[in-house]
């Protein structure tokens, strides 16, 4: 056999090898368990799109999705969790705006990059917010809201899930542009800020729909303002913050999937595709539609795209507001 044809089956056969290996350990994986991270406590908006996206996707892999809380630190803890762990698909983060959009400008030592350490596998929905207020403030309109404010200074006290999220960023926006003060209190999560609101620890919040619908439904919490371009279907009695009195103001978040950097591509194709057929599911959608938000199936691409996005958008606010944590 003449060289040049021993060279050409050799390259034959590394190219079949490079084309089979990925796909067999696409079609290989998972054979265990899959630990899907949630940098939050239960009860907020990011175990609900863990609970509901993981339970389906859970039934195509073969494999359960075990989702696990890790609060703390604005959500850096979990996701230097996930950030650190093995790049074999066998970890996944739930992440939001606020964890990739603006933990990053905002502290000054997260323990890992984002951008370098994690790796993008699909967006689940966008979300926007509700300002609600405990019962027993006397306000019903964001006008009341602000003049209560200007009235009774340093009396005005609200909960977030966290330093850096999103519920944080965008109440301390919301009181740039009325020119109120308020001061955060903040939680290990939506949940337990949730439970000190319902109990008049302290007298507003405001995260995002999901978490919220219900309380507001309820009429155990007062909704004042959606944080969307337009009215919410799930509250269409309820004004954006911008027709009740702050023009031009808007806050919507993004939850999403990540997994440790160097994961295999055709591990993280796998599981955007699960990710897209479990948005696909009717019932899923219909889930996640009734509690206000909106699913946004896509790419990996897609999904970095709209990370660098949030990126630049809420890393300009956290230094416009001087938040940065130090």
């Amino acid at each position: 056999m003449s060289g040049i044809r021993r060279f050409a089956l050799a390259s034959a056969a590394a190219f079949v090898s490079a084309v089979a290996v990925p796909a067999a350990l696409a079609q290989a994986f998972p054979s265990k368990p899959v630990r899907l991270l949630v940098p939050f406590a239960a009860g907020g908006g990011t175990d609900f799109f863990a609970r509901s996206v993981g339970g389906k996707m859970s039934e195509a892999l073969g494999q359960q999705i075990v989702v696990e809380n890790r609060p703390g630190a604005g959500g850096n803890i979990g996701s230097r969790q996930a950030a650190r762990s093995a790049p074999d698909g066998y970890t996944m983060l739930l992440a939001f705006t606020g964890t990739i959009g603006i933990n990053p400008s905002l502290y000054a030592n997260l323990g890992y990059d984002p951008a370098k350490d994690l790796t993008p596998i699909g967006s689940i929905a966008t979300s926007p917010a509700v300002l609600v207020v405990h019962p027993s403030l006397p306000v019903k309109t964001l006008k009341e809201l602000i003049a209560y404010a200007k009235a009774n200074p340093g009396q005005l006290s609200y909960a977030s899930s966290g330093v850096g999220t999103v519920v944080h960023v965008a109440t301390e926006m919301l009181a740039d542009a009325a020119g109120i003060k308020v001061e955060q209190v903040p939680y290990k999560g939506t949940g337990p800020g949730i439970t000190d609101l319902l109990g008049g620890h302290v007298k507003m919040m405001m995260p995002p729909i999901p978490a919220m619908i219900g309380y507001v439904n309820a009429g155990t919490l007062r909704a004042i303002g959606v944080t969307s371009k337009e009215r919410s279907p799930l509250l269409p009695e309820v004004p954006t913050i911008a027709e009740a009195g702050l023009p031009g103001f808007v806050s919507e978040q993004r939850y999403g999937l990540l997994a440790p950097a160097g994961t295999p591509r055709p591990i993280i194709e796998r599981l955007n595709a699960e990710l897209r057929n479990a948005l696909a599911d009717e019932t899923i959608r219909k889930r996640i539609v009734d509690d206000g938000a909106t699913p946004r199936p896509d790419s990996p691409e897609d999904y970095a795209a709209a990370i660098d996005q949030d990126r630049t958008l809420w890393g300009g606010i956290v230094r416009k507001l001087g938040l940065r944590v130090e």
